[in-house]
This record gives structure tokens, C-alpha cells and sequence, in this order.
């Protein structure tokens, strides 16, 4: 309470010294923190003699501690003396007031321009609380609003943004996250805090949590990634596509680089890549059925035909397939037990054209639930899976129906021409591929068509030698 502060009008440092005690040598503490601050500062007595002066004011005017301690007022020198009795009234009037004030003012630079600030006046009180000065504080105006509009830009990112953003920090966890991404990564925004990334998602998080490294030892990647994760939820988890941009975050007061972590800013386009996907797809089976009926056609058999079709169906879309018809190739439409025939096959032990078979006319042995004999009972396509089994009953599973070692995903689509029942055609796929859906299953029947008509061609061509 008894310190007081001296300036020395002859470098505009002060010394700090208590009641009593003669000055002391050396660098001093109150100068070196004037001087290290990032904002102007300069302070006035009573009578409005600058008393304070400091490097970052230098800058910013062009006066030197030297030049500007001691003087009394601004005008002439720092205000242009028409607008110095306005400029000072408005600063010394502090010391009659609470508070701080701030208020903007045009000043003069050493070299004659001016330069708009913004200044944040208060005013400095003795031990006994009275008015002994005032201090000063201010910046360029665009310095300002550029700080502003940094604060304004920050708290809104993290508040009501469209796009998820999230604060990660160098240990690779949530350290701040705004409401839309907490709303997407199903929790509350102060429950993901610090809390690792594989407890929020249960798939992608090797790839997430690479990306982020890769942030913080080489910078931000120059455009925007799509990651594909599973969110866990109370429902189960859900696939979701977040197309995915980072940043480096470094602080600006270490002199060298230090990332402090990574800026995650993500949206979600589930919907749009999985339409994209949709119709890529689209796109390629249909270039597929166009070359393989232009294919089909330059088959003189038409059973060679139908196994054309077969061979450009799986391409992206099963590892095996079947093709089974009644015995005697006839509909199978009336009663009785469904036996088949199998008519062509691809080769179980590796890549290779459909081959064609059943020249004996044996009848497969598939069992009564057979997703075969269930496809030409109801005349509608049939799934079916193995489910969550291991290799060995896998396999198992798929030999008891008569199917490749490898199978685990089955899709039967019957085979019709004229009104008639010829067959089925069975797609199956490997652990390596997801189950059918209900697209794969229109595509299928496409083919199936197809191959019925080729089949039933066949059939006409036998019965007349021609």
C-alpha cells in the first residue's frame, strides 16, 4: 500500500520503490512489463503530464519514451491541437468517474499521419483512494476489430454453427465441441469432454485418430477428407459419413511453434454420399446388363447366352453363383415336391467363366427349406445368411445347402419366362462382402429375367432341332 511510482522523464521507465527507500539499479520489473505488453500504454498525473510510456506506443505513434515523458497534454505532438481539448477532457475526465471508458480518437504519428485508436481509459488512485492519474490503454482500431471479430467468430463456431466443430487436444480428446457436433456425436457438449474417441464411435477411429496425428506433426491437409464412422447410440450404432476438415492449432505466444491441438470441423453428408454411391452403382450395373445382352446376342447357344449374362452380373456384385432349373424344364407351378437341376455354375476354387453342367439330369439333394426350393415355391426372391457364426460352422452352413465353402450371403431370384416357373438363380457372396439388400435383389431379378429368357430359348431350340 505504500509503494509509489516514479518516472524518469529521461528514458520513461519508472522504479518502484517503498516509503523511504532510495531508487534502485538495474532493470526494473514495472518497465520490463510496460514494455513486454501488447497494447499501447501511456499514463498521465493529475496534471496531465505523460508520466508512462511504452515500447508498444512507440510503434504505434512513432514517439519514444524519451520524446513523450514529461510533456504536458497531447496537443501538437500525439492530437492535433484543434481536437486536443476534446481528446484530454474525454481522458482526464475519468479520474471523476467509476469504471473504465472507451472511446475511439484519431492521433498524429511522429512523421505527421494519423492513425484511428481505440482507447480504454481508467483512473489511478493513490494510497488514500483519491485521483492521482490516469492510464491509458489502447490499440489501432483494425487491431481491435480484428480481435473481435476473432472472439465473435470463435463463439459462434462453437455455439450455433451449421457444422460440427471440435477442440481436440494434443492427447487426441474433445476439449471443447459446439452443439451441433455434440448433437451428432449423440452426447451433451460437457459429456464428451476428455473423454477418448473410442468411446464415442465404435468404427473409424483408427482412421479419425491418424488423420488428427498427422495434423499435429505435419499441418493441415490442403483439401477436406470424408471419414466414415459408426456413433454409438442407445439404439445401436449408426453409420455416418462426416465430411471432415482440420487444423493445426499452435499458440501465438510460444516462440517456437506449439501445436496446442487440432480444430476438427465436420458435416454430416451421409445422405449425399450414400445417393452418390446409389447411383454410381446404378450407373455400372446397367452398363453391365447393356454389355452383356450385347454379348449374349453373338452366343449361337442359348444356354452359353445365359451364362453370359451370369458372368457380367457378378462383377462387383457376388463372388459365386448357381443356376438351377426344375427337372425336365418344365414350370414347376403345379403340386408336388420342387426338384432342380443344376444347370451352370461358376468355379468354386477361383476366379473363372461360368461353366455348364447337369448333363446327367441328377436332381441337386437341397433339403425342403432350401432358400432355393423356398424361391421357386413362392416365385419371389429369397435371402438368406449365415449370421454371426465362425469360419468352421460357416463353412458348415454352407455345405449343408449345397453352396461354395466361402458362402455366407445368399440371394435367390427366380427364374421366369412365358407365365412359367424355369428355375432359380442363386448369387452368393463371401465373409469379405455385407449381406444383400433390397437394391441387390431388384438387380438380381433383372438378371434373372434374362437368364429365363435365354433358358426358355434353350429349351424351344431343343424341342425343335432348330
Amino acid at each position: 500500500m505504500g509503494v509509489r511510482v516514479n518516472a524518469s522523464r529521461r528514458s520513461g521507465t519508472t522504479d518502484e520503490r517503498g516509503p523511504g527507500e532510495p531508487a534502485r539499479g538495474g532493470p526494473d520489473l514495472l518497465a520490463t512489463l510496460l514494455d513486454g505488453m501488447d497494447a499501447a500504454l501511456c499514463a498521465f498525473d493529475a496534471d496531465g503530464v505523460v508520466t508512462h510510456w511504452n515500447r508498444e506506443a512507440e510503434r504505434i505513434l512513432g514517439w519514444t519514451a524519451t520524446e513523450a515523458v514529461g510533456r504536458r497534454g497531447l496537443a501538437g505532438w500525439a492530437v492535433r491541437t484543434a481536437d486536443a481539448a476534446e481528446v484530454e477532457a474525454r481522458l482526464m475526465s475519468v479520474m471523476a468517474a467509476t469504471g473504465r471508458q472507451v472511446h475511439e480518437s484519431a492521433l498524429l504519428t511522429k512523421d505527421g499521419g494519423r492513425v484511428l485508436v481505440r482507447i480504454q481509459s481508467a483512473a489511478v488512485r493513490d494510497a488514500a483512494g483519491r485521483p492521482a492519474g490516469v492510464y491509458c490503454a489502447f490499440s489501432e482500431v483494425h487491431t481491435q476489430i480484428d480481435l473481435e471479430r476473432s472472439i465473435a467468430l470463435s463463439e459462434a463456431l462453437f455455439d450455433n454453427a451449421s457444422w460440427g466443430v471440435v477442440l481436440v487436444d494434443a492427447d487426441l480428446r474433445p476439449a471443447l465441441v459446439n452443439v451441433h457436433a455434440a448433437r451428432a456425436l449423440g452426447t451433451g457438449r460437457t459429456a464428451v469432454l476428455g473423454r477418448p474417441l473410442g468411446e464415442l464411435l465404435s468404427q473409424g477411429v483408427e482412421e479419425l485418430e491418424s488423420a488428427l496425428t498427422h495434423v499435429l506433426a505435419e499441418g493441415a491437409p490442403p483439401a477436406p477428407a470424408d471419414v466414415w464412422v459408426s456413433v454409438r447410440g442407445t439404439e445401436g450404432d449408426q453409420r455416418r459419413c462426416w465430411h471432415s476438415g482440420f487444423l493445426r492449432l499452435a499458440s501465438p505466444l510460444a516462440e517456437e511453434p506449439a501445436p496446442l491441438g487440432v480444430g476438427w470441423l465436420f458435416q454430416d453428408v451421409t445422405e449425399a454420399r450414400r445417393q452418390e454411391r446409389e447411383a454410381a452403382l446404378l450407373r455400372f450395373r446397367s452398363q453391365q446388363s447393356h454389355r452383356a445382352a450385347r454379348a449374349a446376342a453373338e452366343c449361337e447357344d442359348p444356354r452359353e447366352a445365359a451364362t453370359v449374362h451370369l458372368d457380367f452380373a457378378l462383377a462387383g456384385f457376388a463372388d459365386h453363383a448357381l443356376i438351377d432349373r426344375t427337372v425336365g424344364g418344365v414350370a414347376a407351378d403345379g403340386p408336388g415336391p420342387v426338384r432342380l437341376v443344376r444347370t451352370a455354375e461358376t468355379p468354386a476354387g477361383g476366379p473363372g467363366p461360368s461353366v455348364l453342367t447337369g448333363k446327367a439330369g441328377l436332381p441337386v439333394p437341397y433339403g425342403a427349406g432350401h432358400p432355393a426350393v423356398q424361391c421357386v415355391e413362392r416365385a419371389a426372391s429369397v435371402r438368406a445368411a449365415a449370421g454371426a457364426l465362425d469360419p468352421e460352422r460357416a463353412r458348415a452352413w454352407a455345405a449343408a445347402r449345397q453352396w461354395p465353402g466361402d458362402a455366407v450371403h445368399a440371394l435367390c431370384a427366380v427364374l421366369r419366362s412365358r407365365g412359367r416357373t424355369l428355375g432359380v438363380v442363386t448369387f452368393l457372396r463371401g465373409a469379405g462382402r455385407g449381406g444383400f439388400e433390397r437394391a441387390d435383389a431388384v438387380y438380381a431379378e433383372d438378371v434373372a429375367v434374362r437368364i429365363a429368357a435365354a433358358l426358355d430359348l434353350a429349351e424351344r431350340w431343343e424341342e425343335t432341332g432348330a
